[in-house]
């Protein structure tokens, strides 16, 4: 499976039996699998959720937001309850206009689910880990 380094962003092709073993990237040496949800921008956005052959959670965000701020810690849980199985990510839309833009975010908190590249699920509003676990995994 292809999965891009959250740290360098270079992709590395890692067997799925591997993923129970923390593999590290092939070219910063730095674990790929973190189990902590990953901080993207415009201009990283679309390689990251394309070339992932996991699913990918992206949570649009904004410092002001009370929900995102209740959000946070639910999201960070869910990452690490769902390591080797997603990626979780977030992208904080003030900073961010154009991915936020062209996935059409009208409020945030809000869930994309991403398979292959292309949406395949959208939630909106605050959910605990357990059911965004369930939401990612159903």
């Amino acid at each position: 499976m292809h999965i891009i380094c959250p740290h360098c962003g270079s992709i590395n092709r890692v067997p799925a039996e591997r993923f129970q073993h923390d593999p590290q990237c092939g070219s910063c040496h730095q674990a790929l699998l973190t189990g902590a949800p990953v901080t993207l921008h415009d201009a990283d956005f679309e390689r990251f959720v394309a070339k992932n052959d996991l699913p990918v959670v992206v949570d649009f965000w904004a410092p002001w937001c009370g929900p995102c701020r209740m959000m946070a810690p639910q999201f960070e849980q869910a990452a690490a309850m769902l390591k080797g199985s997603a990626l979780l990510a977030k992208v904080n839309s003030d900073d961010n206009p154009q991915a936020s833009v062209r996935h059409r975010i009208r409020s945030i908190p809000t869930l994309l689910l991403f398979q292959g590249g292309r949406e395949v699920r959208r939630q909106s509003g605050v959910l605990p880990a357990r059911d965004l676990v369930r939401w990612v995994q159903g």
